[in-house]
């Protein structure tokens, strides 16, 4: 089954899931201050603008997968919050 329109809906749900992720950490941020929230916070948030890009997009060709960067991005920003978590510097 390969409905446009339920690809979309299912698309615009994990965006939307992606963006309450991102709520969900950010309170956890604005009562703790630690930073590795804000990482996670920011990570959601990427994923979900990286969701709804390859959503709104039709086909995307070749030259138009830079969105996908935004995951490599979004991976980096935690793994980057978890090293300096363990290092002791947050």
């Amino acid at each position: 089954m390969n409905d446009p329109a339920v690809n979309m809906f299912l698309a615009g749900m994990v965006t939307a899931g992606f963006l309450a992720g991102g709520l969900f950490f950010a309170r956890f941020w604005v009562r703790s201050r630690d930073g590795l929230f804000l990482a996670f916070t920011a990570s959601f948030w990427l994923l979900a603008l990286n969701q709804a890009l390859v959503a709104l997009v039709q086909e995307p060709e070749p030259n138009q997968s830079w969105f996908y960067l935004l995951r490599v991005a979004a991976f980096l920003l935690i793994a980057v919050a978890i090293v300096r978590k363990n290092a002791g510097d947050d």
